[in-house]
């Protein structure tokens, strides 16, 4: 074992280093930053992780063993998660929709059930902009424990809006707004804007917000079960998503789901900004 792999690295970042099949013994690796790392089919035994924070991470396929799992908070894309050979999905999928009434209608299977769930979601969100109004204005720039702003929260909407309804299913060649914000994870992609200075008004944003939303309704009003079933003609410009052809249903899917989870989180955040 070299002097090297016993040398105490806290808060260390490591970048650009290809370093395939390498072994690390005994290091301390606490606070490090591990950012655009590969680390598919790496072995992790009597390792410590504990208070660790895992942001847009892939644990497809990852086994975990002998795992002291306690007060652990996870979320994300979670599909076939076994605790003890359980499949617990079903079981949370199931508490979510108890806790969140609504929720269940955002995996419509026919265009009835797309408006259906527009509707709802049309009823919701009035009720969540009158609470963030209640707040001072200043409070809706505020990020709570790391996550998006109330604004940037509805700015992400918009973006979402632009990419998987204008751009994909209306075939807008460059739909985007300047106030658009694209998720953290997602690459530089112009002409996609990414702007985290900007500090728009509540009114400002609720413009685009209403036009957006304007726009799906319009597109729900007259949806047929055929309609769900075609494809997307591609776009010739670059942008987000990339230049293919998908079908509207996953489109339309993608739109409730963003709405119906940011509108949760926004909730959350707003309960938070309340007591401060």
């Amino acid at each position: 074992m070299t002097e090297s792999e016993h040398e105490m690295v806290s808060g260390a970042r490591f970048d650009d280093v290809g370093l395939p099949g390498a072994a690390f013994h005994d290091v301390n690796l606490a606070e490090a930053l591990f950012e655009d790392v590969n680390l598919s089919n790496a072995r992790f035994d009597d390792v410590n992780l504990s208070g660790a924070r895992f942001d847009n991470v892939n644990l497809s396929g990852a086994t975990i063993r002998g795992a002291r799992l306690v007060d652990v908070s996870l979320d994300g894309d979670i599909r076939g998660l076994r605790v003890w050979g359980v499949d617990v999905v079903p079981l949370i999928d199931a508490e979510l929709n108890r806790r969140q009434p609504g929720r269940e209608k955002m995996r419509p299977t026919d265009a009835n059930g797309y408006r259906e769930a527009w509707a709802l979601l049309e009823r919701l969100w009035p009720e969540t902009i009158a609470r963030a109004r209640a707040l001072p204005p200043e409070l809706l720039h505020e990020s709570v424990d790391g996550e998006w702003s109330f604004i940037e929260t509805l700015r992400h909407l918009v973006f979402a809006t632009d990419a998987w309804v204008l751009r994909t299913v209306l075939g807008e060649q460059s739909p985007w707004d300047p106030l658009d914000l694209p998720h953290d994870e997602m690459h530089d992609t112009p002409p996609v804007p990414r702007d985290r200075t900007v500090r728009p008004s509540l009114d400002e944003v609720l413009v685009l917000r209403a036009d957006r939303m304007g726009k799906v309704r319009a597109i729900i009003a007259e949806l047929t079960d055929e309609r769900l079933a075609e494809r997307t003609t591609p776009v010739a410009e670059p942008g987000y998503p990339a230049s293919d052809s998908y079908l509207v249903d996953d489109c339309l899917s993608c739109i409730l789901g963003e709405e119906w989870e940011h509108r949760q989180y926004a909730e959350r955040d707003l309960a938070v900004l309340e007591t401060s």
